[in-house]
């Protein structure tokens, strides 16, 4: 399972009590977050990341916020389990790719990106994933990527450029979480945007009020994490370990009512026929 970006304590909150139920409901074996808007909705802290994988996460991967603090630098660099975009150059603080292991030993490679159309100046992704892919020994079962992109052609261009390559490619950055889940021709898992964990009656994640007083006014505000209505988006892959392709690919959503956590899943898609 990816779990969409991580917005603020709200969506920190929300990992905490949700986690465990969707283990359990979903018999998920690995799960990893965007986490790179953790930090008071920007960036990630040494703390806050301690208190996600104490949470029960296997891996966290990063975007194009992955240093506005600047102290998770040393975590970066040493802590196996996060990840930075892998096309950043070289000597950018952090690791490009990490290999999880499930219970049963099953190697997993995740590798996270960005995209170049209305992100920074970036290395190119292709070539980047081109040489990623061909790092990950050969008993890595299964690859996922992460790939923070503010262009759905980006995506799909990424999506079709690694279908049958790796066994999914799903989107992050966006916040809006598409309904576009789909198996590619090749085995390749695809969507576009697996969405936002964190407050829901926001502006992707901010106080209403202050965006749009930003917006309208030129006034400059703090652009606060908001607070009502808190989800967990995420998407669940399941692998065929026999030819490291997508079995099948599903929507998530965790809901808090009441202190109470439910899980809304979408029908599982086992062929590349969008619902």
């Amino acid at each position: 399972m990816l779990i969409g970006d991580v917005v603020g304590q709200p969506g920190r909150k929300m990992i905490e009590r949700s986690l465990p139920i969707l283990k359990s409901e979903l018999s998920l074996d690995i799960v990893v977050a965007n986490a790179e808007n953790v930090a008071g909705g920007s960036g990630i802290t040494p703390e806050l990341f301690d208190k996600l994988m104490s949470y029960g996460l296997d891996g966290i991967t990063l975007g194009d916020h992955a240093y506005r603090c600047r102290d998770i630098f040393p975590i970066l660099d040493k802590d196996p389990r996060v990840i930075r975009p892998g096309n950043y150059p070289a000597e950018a603080p952090g690791k490009e790719s990490m290999i999880l292991c499930t219970s049963n030993g099953v190697k997993i490679g995740v590798f996270s990106l960005l995209g170049r159309v209305f992100m920074p100046p970036v290395d190119c992704p292709f070539k980047a994933a081109d040489r990623i892919i061909a790092s990950f020994p050969d008993d890595v079962q299964a690859i996922l990527l992460d790939f923070h992109a503010e262009a759905t052609s980006d995506k799909q261009l990424m999506g079709r450029y690694l279908d049958g390559r790796v066994s999914a490619v799903l989107g992050t950055h966006t916040h809006v979480v598409t309904a576009d889940e789909t198996i590619l021709p090749g085995g390749t898992a695809f969507q576009c945007d697996v969405g936002m964990t964190g407050p829901f009656e926001s502006i992707l994640g901010r106080r209403i009020d202050r965006v749009m007083e930003t917006v309208r006014t030129f006034r400059p505000t703090m652009y606060d994490v908001a607070s009502n209505d808190i989800r967990l988006c995420g998407t669940v892959v399941e692998i065929d370990l026999a030819t490291k392709r997508a079995a099948s690919i599903q929507r998530v959503v965790a809901l808090r009512s009441d202190n109470e956590i439910s899980v809304i899943a979408s029908p599982p898609v086992a062929s590349t026929v969008i619902p």
